[in-house]
């Protein structure tokens, strides 16, 4: 596949600090890709140099074959574009919004027309087309930036922080309409998150930025195992009863690395299959075993394990 985006040694600076710091970042073509970092990170100052709407400080940078800076309208006409607080007209309809944005990118009337019909659609939004938005729910006007996004038939968008702030219903809707896209339509995606357990459902490959540094980028299976190491069991425990001294218990086990109390059991880190010998455990103190499950690596440490590092 070929890249997206590709960029080498990108770099943006003010003054004396560097909000990207030499940024080595490959989105390939039909993927959606999670890009991870905490609040000034250096995540929406990447996204502005791949638009075109903000000039790097050095560094090389291509999207869809083309450099943002020198060509910009070319970027922006294969590349739709979410911030995370899109604005729109709020006293005409969702429909005459999108009408408005296809004129603006010189569509003519009538696929202008039939594209806004059709991306209500594909946003779940066709029963409510005629409505003023400023009566629209957050969710509803998420759902309807990814439709104005969707107007010029792009080949790749970029979502900065598509469900902050949307209740989990909504979230789940716009994450449904982020896959639907990208399986059924073969868009890229490029989605800038902090939310780990949502970046985890969908995306097949993930960059964790921090302080403007790409510190990892990967696949999350083989950024999984690189952090297990030698460990190569996982396990999630879950009992009841007495369990005063049960950490103490399980750190005599041989084959048990590491301990992480969760709010519901623990988590054990291993370097050899102990599940004989912690069901043993929990016989021998009288416990119930609620649950004994193997577990891959959780984004969320995969995330934690890399920013500490960082």
């Amino acid at each position: 596949m070929s890249a997206v985006v590709d960029t080498k040694n990108l770099s943006k600076r003010y003054r004396d600090k560097f909000a990207v710091n030499a940024l080595n970042l490959t989105v390939e073509e039909g993927e959606v890709f999670g890009f991870l970092g905490p609040n000034g990170a250096g995540k929406t100052t990447t996204i502005l140099m791949l638009l075109g709407l903000t000039e790097p400080t050095s560094g090389e940078v291509s999207v869809c074959g083309f450099n943002p800076t020198r060509q910009s309208l070319e970027v922006k006409k294969r590349v739709g574009y979410l911030p995370e607080n899109p604005g729109f007209y709020d006293d005409i309809s969702a429909r005459e919004n999108l009408l408005y944005m296809a004129r603006l990118n010189r569509i003519p009337e009538d696929d202008a027309q039939r594209r806004t019909t059709q991306v209500l659609e594909q946003v779940g939004l066709a029963d409510d087309g005629q409505r003023l938005v400023k009566e629209y729910s957050r969710g509803m006007k998420q759902r309807l930036g990814i439709a104005e996004v969707l107007v010029k038939k792009p080949i790749a968008i970029i979502l900065d922080e598509p469900t902050l702030g949307i209740d989990p219903d909504g979230a789940i809707r716009i994450l449904e309409l982020i896959k639907n896209l990208n399986r059924d339509h073969g868009l890229t995606v490029l989605l800038s998150s902090h939310q780990l357990q949502q970046v985890q459902q969908i995306c097949n490959r993930v960059g964790i930025i921090v302080k403007g540094k790409l510190i990892v980028q990967g696949e999350l299976d083989e950024l999984g195992k690189a952090i297990l190491k030698g460990r190569q069991w996982n396990f999630l425990l879950d009992v009841s009863g007495n369990t005063d001294g049960l950490d103490r218990d399980l750190q005599s086990i041989k084959g048990i690395d590491e301990i992480d109390k969760r709010a519901h059991g623990w988590f054990l880190r291993c370097t050899e299959d102990v599940r004989g010998e912690v069901v043993a455990l929990v016989s021998r103190r009288g416990l119930n075993l609620l649950q004994l499950r193997s577990e891959d690596p959780t984004l969320e440490e995969i995330y934690l394990k890399y920013f500490r590092e960082a």
